[in-house]
């Protein structure tokens, strides 16, 4: 919502500046306490040397593959474990008993973490893009899986009725009534998956060692180049909050028509 006495621009623009205060109030803070000598540089060199070797780092086209690797694996992997999710949920849902029978397996399978799966990645695929796949679709699959069966549920009982009783098809009642009502939770899971899969990208790079960021940061802390180490954690940060916009930004267009998204925009 908008602050009061403040026209919805304003607010907006209030609220960025709050945003770059605390920003510079991080950089300055990160910049002194090394000048300070409350942390020794060797560990935590000042933010200005981490910007300046990221804008060298930003400068070479060993870089951008890297990255370029890692949106390519977190890109793969979140399109597989959202179509697959969707698929699963909406079969689940709509078919009487299955959901009643798949909820153990669910809920056994649903909690074991991802990086669990390290081990079995790098025997089955080794350092490569199969083994970010595989934590990534394993680990952007529950989020969009549960929302998708919670969306499902949310159908009213009684329009469902009454367009069974209208003779819709089973198609017709997916698309005019199931879809429509389990967007918004589809759409929560998407977003909450292409955060958790961006993670699991870099996590297996790192540990791993497949091509992208999280090998760069592994090879760097291995060489003992510090500042490119927090260099790259820094640009990381900036991808993840990148990946996060660009998603709430394609939720807001997708349920532009949803009371939710419309009273925000107002707001």
């Amino acid at each position: 919502m908008s602050r009061p006495g403040f026209p919805p621009k304003a607010a907006a623009l209030v609220r960025a500046g709050h945003g770059l205060v605390g920003l510079g109030g991080l950089l300055l803070l990160l910049e002194a306490v090394p000048r300070l000598g409350l942390v020794d540089e060797r560990f935590l060199p000042p933010a200005s040397r981490v910007l300046a070797t990221l804008a060298a780092e930003l400068g070479t086209p060993e870089l951008w593959a890297a990255l370029g690797a890692t949106l390519r694996g977190w890109a793969l992997g979140l399109a597989i474990a959202f179509a697959a999710a969707v698929a699963a949920g909406v079969v689940i849902g709509i078919v009487p008993g299955l959901r009643a029978m798949t909820n153990s397996t669910v809920e056994f399978l649903r909690p074991i973490p991802s990086v669990a799966l390290v081990p079995l990645a790098t025997l089955l695929f080794g350092p490569s893009l199969g083994s970010t796949l595989l934590l990534v679709v394993y680990a952007a699959f529950w989020q969009v899986l549960i929302q998708v069966l919670y969306g499902v549920a949310a159908v009213d009982p009684v329009a469902h009725d009454t367009a069974r009783a209208y003779g819709l098809s089973a198609w017709s009642r997916v698309r005019h009534l199931l879809w429509p009502t389990a967007l918004p939770y589809v759409m929560t899971g998407l977003r909450l998956a292409a955060a958790v899969a961006f993670i699991l990208a870099v996590t297996a790079e790192l540990v791993i060692g497949s091509p992208g960021l999280g090998a760069e940061i592994q090879v760097a802390q291995s060489s003992g180049a510090v500042p490119a180490v927090y260099a790259l954690i820094v640009l990381a940060g900036l991808v993840g909050i990148a990946v996060n916009a660009a998603v709430r930004l394609l939720e807001r267009r997708v349920l532009a028509w949803h009371p939710s998204v419309r009273s925000e925009a107002a707001a």
